[in-house]
């Protein structure tokens, strides 16, 4: 897709700065636009968009349950379009694109909302199991 063709989600904005919080176990990302997106860990962990999380199909996306208290170790950049999230529990096989990372962050009350709905639903919890 180039330019807007598909409304505000077909261009894809770039990040000015990216500042990871490894205390606040949070990322921030700041784009061309103007717009600022605050991403918790916890929340970057199961929207994740590997294939692990999201499957091949929507039939396959898997809900993660128990990571309340994860963290990101580090950021690791893919090309120049990417970043690689390395969790604290070892999850690293999610390409977080600029794109998907502005989407999700437009979209974080919602997707965070259905996330805690479908815990609920499956009956898991967002603590780790002991």
């Amino acid at each position: 897709m180039s330019g807007d063709a598909g409304g505000s989600f077909g261009t894809v904005h770039w990040p000015t700065e990216i500042r990871l919080k490894t205390q606040e176990k949070r990322l921030e990302v700041d784009f061309d636009d103007g717009r600022r997106f605050s991403y918790p860990a916890e929340f970057l962990r199961v929207v994740s968009p590997s294939a692990e999380v999201q499957g091949h199909n929507p039939s396959q996306k898997q809900t993660v349950a128990g990571r309340r208290h994860v963290g990101i170790m580090r950021l690791e950049p893919v090309g120049n379009y990417a970043v690689r999230i390395v969790f604290d529990d070892l999850h690293d096989s999610g390409i977080y694109s600029w794109k998907y990372l502005y989407e999700i962050g437009t979209d974080q009350d919602r997707l965070w909302a259905e996330y805690l709905e479908e815990l609920q639903a499956k009956g898991l919890s967002r603590e780790p199991r002991r």
